[in-house]
């Protein structure tokens, strides 16, 4: 006997895209830490440079300025993120840390997997107000086994710009109607555009998976 239901439709898993502030020769990430280590690494422009830094530890960085407002609260959520810093990567350094990567989610990790140097995220964007967006952005977790080398060596420049993190919050709770143009043209979000990888890389990071 017929039943005449409609089709179920399965819903399409929103694209997975790295949007990023950069130039000529490098990419910004961004973390969040203590105000012991990034007062540190400001002033020796190295994340190692204080001893509350711990190589041992994984470090997720996210080149999304918005996700990184989301995961820190602004830098209000705990002490341990009360400064934002950006970090500067060369193109090849960033791309060179992605190669090592492996996506999580959606399972459990083969024990080849798990040794990877680097773990992969994709979570649902956030606008500047923190509202969810239609794609996922990249979050990228280092290991204990690259950390050294990534801390010490493939970081170019640090610059701690808590303070936009603090003025964007002020804005967002205060004023209502302001479109991203604005909040760029205020330097309280920074100019990101899609960052193109090689296909060798989409594959790595399944970027085109539904």
């Amino acid at each position: 006997m017929s039943t005449n239901m409609p089709e179920q439709v399965k819903p399409k898993v929103p694209h997975r895209e790295i949007r990023a502030q950069y130039d000529d020769d490098t990419i910004t990430v961004y973390q969040a830490y203590s105000a012991s280590i990034a007062k540190a690494a400001v002033k020796e422009q190295k994340l190692s440079a204080s001893p509350d830094f711990s190589l041992q530890r994984m470090t997720w960085i996210k080149p999304s300025w918005a996700w990184m407002m989301y995961r820190s609260g602004y830098a209000t959520k705990d002490a341990r993120q009360s400064h934002i810093l950006a970090l500067k990567m060369t193109h090849k350094n960033f791309q060179d840390l992605l190669s090592l990567a492996v996506v999580c989610g959606g399972g459990a990790l083969s024990e080849k997997d798990r040794a990877r140097a680097v773990r992969v995220q994709w979570d649902p964007e956030r606008d500047p107000a923190l509202a969810q967006l239609s794609y996922r952005s990249i979050q990228i977790g280092i290991s204990k086994d690259i950390s050294r080398k990534w801390s010490e060596e493939w970081i170019e420049s640090i610059e701690d710009v808590t303070e936009m993190a603090s003025k964007l919050k002020q804005v967002v709770d205060g004023e209502k109607g302001l479109d991203l143009q604005e909040l760029v043209e205020r330097r309280l979000v920074p100019m990101e555009r899609p960052y193109i990888v090689p296909q060798e890389l989409r594959d790595i990071l399944r970027m085109e998976r539904e």
